[in-house]
């Protein structure tokens, strides 16, 4: 009997500190995203939930909520600060939007990334993890991981766009954004802020005659209709990224730690891979409907140069000194 009894409380204890130690509880996360449910983010979020769940056996569950259910990208930043909502899934270029992820910025810089790889390998750089660290003790949001391709801004309007001197007066359309508003005026366009779902009928009536946003916006919101020419600039790129409360991080053992990892990595390449399949679709949608303008005939290198230097005001004030240079050298 004194043996049933010892082996009983042995397995009791073990299975007890497995518990403690592993964070084998149930867990319930909500992750909020801002994109629509035929949106590549939206999959690579869905993807995540099962991976994580099919890892930890059903023990954490990832409940997904999208289209801005829980409020707009900074309303969810600060539920996530607060602890009362666990994820995000968004823009790394939003985390520029909120107080203490002011270096973040530097995800906009025009021309800066050449690509998906090369802003993802930046971003993941040792060099960028000082960045990192200092946003996320001041935001009080950690950055779990930076996975998942988004369509790059390019730039439609109703005249042919190819030099620098081409934008001289352009009544453009801008995100309210410093950075692309400091752009268009250094180019000597005019940037105009309207709200999104007004932009169609004013470039219809001609209050603005250009407007940057990438091609997949410009197919599925018929922007086709009231602009000829498509410009691919691929100016400015973003990455979707995994946020995570730093609190329920840190409860999360190893092992946990590690599943949610590697589950991200796999959204993160669904994304990436949607993304480019989209981009395909909507360059097709646009064929006999736009003039799509590219290199050789758009002259990017002569834009780029037109914008040299234009923050380097920033180095060493929003993101530490030398940040643009270790960034363009990768």
């Amino acid at each position: 009997m004194k043996k049933v009894l010892l082996v009983s409380l042995a397995v009791f204890l073990c299975a007890h500190l497995g518990v403690m130690a592993g964070y084998a509880a149930d867990l319930t996360l909500k992750l909020g995203h801002i994109r629509d449910l035929k949106h590549p983010t939206h999959q690579g979020a869905l993807k995540f939930a099962e991976l994580v769940e099919q890892a930890t056996g059903g023990r954490i569950k990832v409940n997904v909520f999208p289209n801005s259910q829980l409020g707009g990208i900074q309303e969810m930043f600060t539920q996530v600060s607060t602890g009362d909502l666990q994820m995000v899934y968004g823009g790394i270029n939003t985390f520029g939007f909120i107080d203490g992820g002011d270096a973040f910025e530097i995800t906009a810089i025009p021309f800066l990334y050449r690509d998906y790889d090369h802003m993802r390998d930046s971003l993941l750089a040792d060099f960028f993890k000082p960045v990192i660290a200092d946003a996320e003790m001041k935001t009080g949001i950690k950055i779990m991981n930076i996975a998942g391709d988004t369509t790059p801004r390019g730039l439609t309007a109703n005249r042919p766009i190819r030099t620098p001197a081409d934008f001289k007066g352009l009544k453009i359309r801008t995100a309210a954004s410093e950075v692309v508003v400091r752009s268009m005026k250094k180019l000597g366009a005019l940037p105009q802020q309207i709200a999104f779902a007004e932009l169609y009928m004013a470039l219809r009536t001609g209050v603005v005659d250009a407007q940057e946003n990438g091609v997949i916006v410009v197919a599925t919101k018929s922007l086709y209709e009231v602009q000829k020419y498509y410009m691919k600039t691929d100016y400015i790129r973003d990455v979707e990224t995994f946020y995570i409360n730093p609190d329920v991080w840190q409860k999360l053992s190893k092992d946990d730690q590690t599943f949610l990892m590697e589950a991200s990595d796999k959204a993160g390449a669904l994304v990436t891979e949607l993304t480019q399949k989209k981009l395909l679709e909507a360059y097709d949608q646009l064929k006999g409907k736009m003039t799509v303008i590219a290199p050789p005939e758009l002259k990017l290198d002569d834009i780029r140069e037109e914008l040299k230097g234009l923050f380097n005001d920033w180095e060493g004030v929003k993101w530490p000194k030398g940040l643009l240079e270790k960034i363009s050298a990768m």
